[in-house]
């Protein structure tokens, strides 16, 4: 299994990507296990996506910030 992670954003606005190949690990049953997990669907959560002055974040319920909450209250009509 190819598990890839990009990172970006931060101060520098830069992107880094990583990839990890589980084939011929010892430890590939755990790392395959935990990567499955990450990218199993939340049951019954929202998606967002935030598109501020064409910048643009995809978002999952429940990881939202308190702010990312707010926001998608007051601009949804769903109060502050």
């Amino acid at each position: 299994m190819l598990i890839t992670v990009t990172r970006s954003g931060g101060f520098a606005g830069g992107e880094e990507e990583r990839a990890l190949d589980t084939a011929g690990r010892r430890d590939a049953p755990q790392w395959e296990e935990l990567a499955q997990r990450a990218v199993a669907p939340t049951a019954d959560g929202y998606h967002y996506r935030i598109t501020v002055d064409g910048r643009a974040v995809d978002l999952q319920d429940p990881y939202l910030s308190e702010d990312q909450r707010r926001l998608i209250r007051g601009v949804l009509g769903e109060g502050a």
